[in-house]
């Protein structure tokens, strides 16, 4: 009987130490997240530094002949993509106190909202007055907004892809979401590097 005791305290240590242990450490996971956002800062500050390396070495910015941008539909895009981040904010806010059901609510306002937003740069597309041949400035813009539109595609089905794992109960919890984690870092990045694509190629164009 003692010696069952004796067992049974060590092992309630053993697995007290373990989880101390996990605690002390961060999710490698979340750091490969990282990581990889990194990667991708990277190639963005590469175009970004393209972009300015024209703007200052070209005698006249932007190239004669190029229309003006309108400034309405990409505010618009603006306020609903940074908007969107609050919104993803609240989805990991919900699985924090085990609410299920609204983290699933604003994870789906979270995808409509990506999509608008994309509705909405395909309807410029469709609209501008320049095609991605015209010169230089036309170029750019085009390879930088699609790019960006890319990243945030890939956005959209990835909270898609947590959405859709979620209809399991239980799935995801306080203690276990990861993939909401990565989502919302994510989708965070991709709404900081909106803000600085439309600084530079709608305010200082």
């Amino acid at each position: 009987m003692q010696s069952q005791t004796i067992d049974t305290a060590k092992t309630q240590v053993s697995h007290s130490t373990t989880a101390s242990h996990h605690e002390a450490h961060p999710d490698h996971r979340l750091f490969g997240i990282y990581v990889f956002l990194v990667a991708e800062g990277m190639i963005f500050m590469g175009l970004f530094g393209a972009y300015l390396t024209f703007r200052s070495t070209l005698p006249v910015w932007p190239p004669e002949g190029s229309p003006e941008l309108e400034l309405l539909l990409p505010i618009i895009n603006t306020s609903v993509l940074i908007a969107s981040s609050f919104v993803m904010h609240n989805a990991d806010t919900a699985i924090k106190k085990n609410d299920e059901k609204g983290m699933r609510f604003w994870l789906a306002l979270t995808a409509i909202m990506g999509a608008i937003f994309l509705c909405g740069q395909v309807y410029e597309y469709l609209h501008l007055e320049f095609g991605l041949t015209t010169n230089l400035f036309a170029s750019a813009f085009y390879v930088l907004t699609g790019f960006h539109g890319l990243h945030v595609t890939i956005g959209v089905l990835a909270i898609l892809a947590v959405l859709w794992r979620s209809r399991t109960p239980g799935h995801y919890s306080s203690n276990k979401r990861f993939g909401i984690e990565a989502a919302e870092i994510y989708w965070h990045f991709v709404d900081v590097i909106w803000v600085i694509l439309f600084g530079l190629l709608y305010l200082l164009r």
